[in-house]
């Protein structure tokens, strides 16, 4: 993974580690913030269709370095459940389950 640039104003940045980056062909996207934590996974299914189950399903995720919690589920209220909002200029990580061999 190269040097990644800044976001642009008003968005931010989600990285793709390990099998997220094979499955998008990408080493990041941007996103437009604030973004509660809850709706991450929805908006990245928008954008990759399918990647919820065969990525995110299993993965960790980091918010400035910091591993947070993403709600599961597809509820309404699923923003709720965390106090996490994505603000613009944050970083985000999608790190997938890694085997060693």
């Amino acid at each position: 993974m190269g040097v990644i640039p800044k976001p642009p104003q008003g968005q931010f940045n989600v990285l793709y580690f390990a099998s997220a980056n094979s499955f998008t062909s990408k080493d990041y996207d941007t996103l437009p913030a604030p973004l509660p934590i809850g709706k991450l996974f929805d908006e990245l299914e928008k954008k990759h269709s399918g990647i919820k189950d065969k990525i995110l399903s299993s993965c960790l995720v980091t918010v400035n370095l910091n591993y947070v919690d993403v709600p599961n589920g597809d509820s309404e209220d699923a923003s709720s459940e965390s106090s996490v909002v994505i603000h613009a200029g944050d970083e985000v990580a999608i790190i997938p389950p890694v085997s060693s061999g």
